[in-house]
């Protein structure tokens, strides 16, 4: 914790008790505890990130021979919630989502979203004014075969209805909250849409790369299906709040699609594979009377 926090006299257990609820998603009062806490954010986390680009950026420049830039986004800035509960028929890489809103209501990751959209918002800034070409690739949650010694987050994220880790599950949940699905892509598609964007002459701007998106519902009975030990029951629906009244948008990456891009990869390859490869890693256990899955065909 650093001296100027403990000038103010926020304490490291007052942060600490601020961050542990930021992380689960609960409001936090306009107390001024929690000003300190997002002036630490601000200081420690979001200045850090952005000043970090900025200076990629700047050797780019300083070097010469740099043509352009791909900035890799989230889909965590971006929202399909309208007025009155209403969601957005298409969700695309234009859905941003408020920057006031996130600061107001610190939902889930609301750290982690923060600097996603102002790094970025610095990037293409600086990227204008020292005339540097730079796209962004927003991507969903990205998984399907790794090469880590670890299970990377993504993974373990998508997995969390059958793994039941409850940090990872609350963020699952938000991400379904937020859109009404879960988008997805496969981390194949998402190292191809990065070399597209920076070799088409066309590229210009945010392009999102989603392979589409499921319902709870539906991405309980996938998971399912490919880990029968996993019995879904009505937790799922209930904590992600499957409304049958709500459709989910349409997760459209049209875009990228127009750009050139084709995607190698649907979503129930991308849960299959994260599946296989988690059984190959001991990350699951294998089920009973089924020793091998295979990956899905490049």
């Amino acid at each position: 914790m650093t001296s100027r926090l403990l000038r103010t006299g926020c304490s490291q257990a007052d942060v600490r008790r601020q961050l542990r609820s930021a992380a689960h998603g609960r409001p936090l009062p306009r107390t001024p505890t929690t000003l300190r806490l997002e002036e630490h954010v601000r200081s420690r986390v979001l200045e850090p990130a952005t000043r970090g680009t900025i200076n990629v950026l700047r050797s780019c420049v300083r070097a010469g021979t740099v043509r352009r830039v791909v900035f890799t986004s989230s889909v965590s800035t971006l929202t399909a919630a309208e007025t009155e509960g209403r969601r957005k028929a298409v969700l695309d890489e234009s859905c941003l989502r408020s920057l006031d809103d996130v600061w107001r209501t610190k939902p889930v990751g609301w750290i982690y979203i923060l600097s996603k959209r102002l790094t970025e918002e610095a990037a293409f800034r600086f990227a204008r004014e020292n005339g540097v070409h730079l796209v962004s690739l927003v991507l969903p949650t990205v998984a399907g075969p790794f090469l880590t010694p670890s299970v990377p987050t993504s993974i373990q994220l998508l997995l969390s209805p059958i793994t039941g880790d409850p940090k990872l599950y609350a963020v699952l949940a938000s991400v379904h909250a937020r859109f009404g699905c879960v988008p997805l892509a496969h981390v194949q598609d998402a190292c191809d849409a990065h070399v597209l964007l920076m070799e088409a002459p066309r590229a210009e701007g945010r392009y999102l790369c989603a392979a589409g998106g499921y319902s709870a519902a539906h991405l309980a009975r996938l998971l399912a299906s490919r880990y029968p030990p996993f019995r879904p029951g009505d937790r799922l629906s209930r904590d992600f709040d499957d409304d049958a009244s709500c459709s989910p948008p349409v997760v459209s990456s049209r875009r990228l699609l127009d750009l050139g891009f084709r995607f190698r990869y649907g979503v129930e390859d991308v849960v299959k594979d994260s599946v296989a490869q988690c059984l190959a890693h001991g990350f699951l256990e294998q089920p009973e009377g089924q020793s091998t899955f295979r990956l899905s065909a490049v």
